[in-house]
């Protein structure tokens, strides 16, 4: 499926100056790049020689960045620590042009950190140095504020929870309460466990896996995964849900419509990391331009088909995502 070249152009000129907020658990990623030739005779592991190292900007940071590359202007609100690594985040979103504005520093909390060793072009292992602890009262009013602030001359708001602690039922809540004040859609890409917290948001985007532990069906056929995601709605509130089922792509779950399913747009795959973050962060650009739910999420499946051929977090561009849609569209005239 696909937009025509007329309709594509037309959402991505209204997204110019659409400001998307991001509220959610940022993270630093770490990656060592190598070459393994031989089996370490400490333990049955691979040793890696190292060739580089590289960081990137992952969790929320890495949906505002795929805002801002396919044309939106995001606002990040989150929390770093004031370490060397929260040094190394705000350089490393610096360079890639992003507002650091709106991120608070808490000395009393580390930056999250994912480590990823690489070897010829997968992944050995992933070490992860993290508080997932909830973030204090304080520091949850100062997140309301800052959102409050921007609140008015924002068009769509993404809340990112990966588990790490920002995301609590108490701000959730006042999040969303402020969004149907002013009428701002709202989309939250999920924690499992966290369900009860996004009731009433605009759209929830889980994967097959986290809707299937939500609604306890297990996912074993289309009908099933219409099943689970119509009772994914019941139990959230939601208006919709856009679920992804890896290799097969993804399903537009919306209201009493025909559920509609998207087949995957992937030609290969290399690292499916921050996938969930395009997907997310395209789908609220582009409701936030005018699109319909149905085109956000066409858009944002062959987005995803993108950044899944490339190893680690990564955005696909306008260009890349136009080319997708080209290809489809050729192949229907065929």
């Amino acid at each position: 499926m696909f937009l025509s070249v007329k309709r594509f152009n037309e959402i991505l000129r209204n997204l110019k100056g659409r400001k998307i907020a991001v509220i959610g658990d940022v993270m630093l990623d770490r990656y060592y790049w190598g070459d393994v030739e031989r089996i370490s005779p400490e333990a049955p592991v691979p040793v890696v020689k190292l060739n580089r190292e590289e960081i990137r900007i992952g969790g929320a940071a890495n949906v505002a960045d795929n805002i801002a590359v396919i044309g939106g202007r995001p606002v990040l609100i989150s929390v770093i620590g004031g370490d060397p690594a929260g040094r190394e985040f705000l350089e490393y979103a610096e360079k890639l042009e992003l507002d650091v504005g709106n991120i608070i520093i808490d000395r009393n909390r580390p930056t999250t950190v994912k480590t990823r060793i690489i070897a010829r072009h997968q992944q050995v292992c992933r070490v992860d140095k993290e508080v997932v602890s909830d973030i204090d009262e304080t520091l949850t009013d100062s997140i309301i504020a800052k959102f409050a602030e921007t609140a008015s001359q924002t068009n769509a708001v993404i809340i990112s929870d990966y588990g790490k602690g920002l995301i609590t039922p108490r701000l959730v809540r006042k999040i969303i309460d402020l969004c149907r004040e002013k009428a701002i859609f709202v989309v939250v890409d999920p924690k499992e466990h966290h369900w009860e917290y996004y009731h009433g948001v605009d759209l929830i985007k889980p994967n097959h896996h986290e809707t299937a532990s939500a609604t306890n069906i297990k996912i074993d056929s289309e009908q099933a995964l219409e099943n689970a995601g119509r009772r994914l709605l019941e139990i959230t509130g939601a208006n919709a849900a856009l679920i992804t089922t890896g290799e097969r792509g993804m399903s537009l779950v919306e209201g009493e419509k025909p559920v509609k399913h998207l087949p995957t747009m992937a030609k290969d795959v290399f690292d499916v990391t921050g996938a969930g973050d395009t997907v997310t962060a395209v789908a609220a650009a582009f409701v936030a331009a005018g699109a319909t739910l149905k085109e956000a999420a066409i858009t944002a499946n062959h987005a995803a088909g993108i950044v899944v051929a490339e190893v680690g977090t990564a955005a696909a561009t306008p260009e890349k995502i136009e080319a997708s849609m080209a290809r489809e569209r050729n192949k229907s005239i065929k």
